[in-house]
C-alpha cells in the first residue's frame, strides 16, 4: 500500500471516529469490555428488594454521618471521594462485605469505575458507584459518569451495578474550604444507563519530545 493510500484511507477513519456513538446500552458496553453480564434490578425479586431496602438504611446511615461534622473541600466534584468511605462503613455494618473492586489480575484498583464491590447477604456479587449532585445540575446535560476500558478492567463477574447518589451543598465556609453537607439521596440501578463515546487523540512524551519535533531547546 503507498503512502497516498494509506493516508487517504486514514482520513476515512478519522473522520468516521469524530461522529459520537450515542445511547449505547450500559449493559452490553460492560459485556464487551468485560465479558461479565449485568443483572438488572428485579422488583419482583424478593432478594433484590431486599437488598434494595438495605442499601435504603445504608444512604439514611451515611447522609447522617456526613451532616454530623460535614466534607471539608475547596471543590463539590471532590466530595465523592469522601463518601465512598462512609459507605463502605454502612455496607460493612449490615454484614454487605464491601471492598474495593479487584481488577483482572486479583490486584485492588480504587481508580476508574466502580468505586465499590460487596457481597450481599444472599452470597452475591454487586457494583456500587458513589457519586453526588447538586439541584444546580441533577437535570443538566454536564458529564458525570465516565467508563474507561482497561487492560486490567475492575468488572470480573455477573453482578448487579448499583449507584448512590447525594445531593450536597455548602453549609458553611472556612478559609479557602467549604464545608458540605447533604440533604438527600438516591440509589440507581445502572442497567438501563445509556452511554455515549467520545474519542480523543493522545501520545506519550517520548513521541512528544522527540529529536524530529524540538524546534530549539537550552540545557
Amino acid at each position: 500500500m503507498n503512502n497516498k493510500k494509506l493516508s487517504y484511507d486514514l482520513q476515512g477513519v478519522i473522520a468516521q471516529m469524530l461522529k459520537p456513538l450515542k445511547d449505547l446500552p450500559f449493559g452490553i458496553v460492560i459485556e464487551g469490555l468485560s465479558g461479565h453480564k449485568v443483572k438488572p434490578y428485579s422488583k419482583k425479586s424478593k432478594k433484590d428488594k431486599k437488598v434494595l431496602s438495605i442499601l435504603k438504611k445504608i444512604a439514611e446511615e451515611v447522609l447522617s454521618e456526613i451532616n454530623k461534622k460535614g466534607i471539608s473541600r475547596s471543590r463539590a466534584n471532590e466530595v465523592g471521594n469522601d463518601i465512598e468511605s462512609y459507605v463502605k462503613n454502612a455496607l460493612n455494618k449490615h454484614n454487605y462485605r464491601a471492598n474495593t473492586p479487584k481488577a483482572f489480575s486479583g490486584k485492588k484498583k480504587s481508580m476508574g469505575y466502580p468505586d465499590i464491590e460487596f457481597i450481599d447477604e444472599f452470597n452475591r456479587q454487586n457494583y456500587l458507584e458513589c457519586k453526588t449532585y447538586n439541584l444546580n445540575n441533577v437535570d443538566s446535560t454536564q458529564r458525570s459518569f465516565y467508563l474507561s476500558p482497561s487492560d486490567d478492567f475492575k468488572i470480573t463477574k455477573n453482578a448487579h451495578h448499583f449507584g448512590i447518589s447525594f445531593e450536597i451543598y455548602v453549609a458553611n465556609s472556612i478559609k479557602d474550604k467549604h464545608i458540605y453537607k447533604a440533604k438527600s439521596w438516591k440509589i440507581l440501578d445502572l442497567s438501563p444507563l445509556k452511554l455515549n463515546v467520545k474519542y480523543e487523540f493522545n501520545t506519550n512524551n517520548k513521541m512528544l519530545y522527540d529529536e524530529q519535533i524540538i524546534l530549539a531547546e537550552k540545557k
